[in-house]
């Protein structure tokens, strides 16, 4: 937050004080969302009523309103890359489609995978790319993208590819060390980097095997599902509208490469994105002014094959302009909560309850699945309970490790389940998909939770502090509290 927002700190509120905007939201959301599904209602208004609410709790706890505002304004800050590149993504997915990039993954992928193994080969696929590129935004807009048109070719609901799709791209993020998450898990929690990716293996390794063999049990049901006339026919529908050729196998390897090489993602996508619209040029013949057009409002499929113009119909900038809005409108809720203390009120009383190893990772994972439901963004999920719960694990005498995989079992994981997460909104919007459609086929970030929870309760896993950690820690503190005097000498 803001300077100016924290030079008045204030006591924590009571948790009834805290669940007031929280029971808001939730009844907006239900009026909204469920009473009036028929209408199509998104989460943005509901969201807007949640912090409208938060909002006036905050000020009647003694906040100003310019505080408030600027607290909103500095949630919403937290989210501008991710609201860039959405923007970004909308260009590039419009672009690739145009120009024959994604019709031409798909068009190769319906010769190589079949419907019983396909569920599987995604999950890999997109685990091994993310794991490469320690982005799993990235994957689902290139490789992603490719899949569910595969899928759907082969007869594939779209929300359980999607569901692959996402349980490999987070497997990926995850364990990377090329991620965002996989780095600030540790640094929340105080252990090292690489401390904290081999202790991961022991959740999310079995977390995988049970996805796969999940998809695997799926994919049987998919045998003879196949209708090769459909195929046939989807194929040539693609051969006679692109011009396909295998060099446009090429962008998605080179976007790949260029997040590899740990260029930022924004000029990354933007790259791709340019990359797209040079062979809608010179393959496609597109005027110069068509592909200004893709970019903005995305492909508008006329091919007269019903399925491939539902396919091929996305993209562009606008297409991620309600995204982008539904975005504001949660960070705009997380930093209203957050400042006024309501967050950490929340988070509070759920440590209260925690008994032993296993109350306390169980208090971490549900606190980060609220911070996932209430801050909105995976970023809070894992700094806040990080913060929270740093010197309850030391004291408990565990290892640091232990909790940042904790922060990631739960905090990175669940925050593509939430809709109204950045997150969720973001593979929704990408993959095209309604939301909590994708979630029960999400079974890597379902499971790996309970895998996390199972291992404070049984203690399997759970690294104990050694000496060198504890002095480690205590030296830490004792820095911490040096600086934290002199800010406020």
């Amino acid at each position: 937050m803001s300077s100016g927002a924290e030079q008045t700190p204030r006591k924590t509120p009571p948790v009834w004080v805290a669940l007031i905007p929280v029971l808001a939201l939730i009844a907006a959301l239900y009026t909204s969302v469920v009473h009036f599904a028929e209408l199509g209602l998104t989460a943005h208004i509901a969201l807007v009523v949640g912090t409208v609410m938060a909002s006036f709790v905050a000020i009647k706890l003694g906040y100003p309103w310019s505080e408030v505002e600027q607290s909103m304004v500095d949630g919403i800050s937290l989210a501008t890359k991710a609201a860039l590149i959405l923007l970004s993504i909308g260009m590039l997915v419009g672009s690739w489609i145009d120009s024959g990039i994604v019709p031409a993954m798909i068009y190769y992928g319906l010769k190589l995978l079949t419907p019983s193994i396909f569920l599987v080969a995604t999950c890999i696929v997109c685990s091994l790319v993310s794991l490469a590129t320690g982005s799993s935004w990235s994957t689902a807009a290139t490789v992603g993208i490719a899949l569910i048109g595969v899928g759907q070719g082969l007869g594939i609901s779209r929300a359980r590819i999607a569901g692959a799709v996402i349980s490999g791209a987070y497997f990926g993020d995850k364990m990377s060390p090329l991620s965002d998450t996989t780095n600030l898990a540790p640094a929340m929690a105080g252990s090292l980097l690489f401390d904290h990716i081999r202790h991961m293996v022991y959740t999310t390794g079995p977390s995988l095997l049970i996805a796969l063999v999940l998809y695997a049990l799926l994919g049987l049901g998919q045998r003879g599902e196949i209708d090769v006339a459909q195929v046939e026919a989807f194929q040539a529908v693609l051969r006679g509208t692109y011009n396909l050729n295998p060099v446009l196998l090429l962008p998605p390897v080179l976007v790949i490469v260029m997040v590899v090489l740990r260029i930022p993602a924004l000029p990354a996508i933007l790259g791709g994105w340019a990359l797209g619209a040079g062979l809608s040029f010179g393959l496609q013949g597109r005027s110069l002014g068509q592909g200004l057009l893709v970019a903005y409002q995305g492909v508008k499929a006329k091919t007269g094959h019903k399925l491939v113009d539902k396919l091929l119909s996305r993209g562009g900038l606008s297409s991620m302009f309600s995204t982008v809005a539904l975005i504001i409108c949660a960070m705009s809720f997380g930093g209203v909560m957050e400042h006024s203390g309501q967050l950490d009120a929340l988070a509070g009383a759920v440590l209260r309850l925690a008994h032993g190893t296993g109350g306390l990772v169980l208090a971490t994972v549900v606190s980060c699945l609220g911070m996932n439901v209430l801050g909105s963004d995976q970023y809070l999920a894992v700094v806040v309970p990080g913060r929270m719960y740093r010197d309850a694990f030391r004291r408990s005498g565990l290892a640091p490790r232990n909790l940042s995989r904790a922060l990631e079992d739960s905090g990175t994981l669940t925050s593509v389940l939430i809709p109204w997460n950045t997150c969720g909104a973001y593979m929704i919007a990408t993959l095209g998909v309604k939301p909590w459609t994708y979630v029960p086929y999400c079974f890597l970030n379902l499971i790996n939770p309970l895998v996390s929870i199972f291992y404070g309760f049984t203690g399997l896993t759970m690294a104990k502090l050694t000496p060198e950690e504890a002095r480690e820690a205590a030296e830490r503190e004792e820095e911490e509290a040096k600086v934290k005097a002199a800010g406020q000498g």
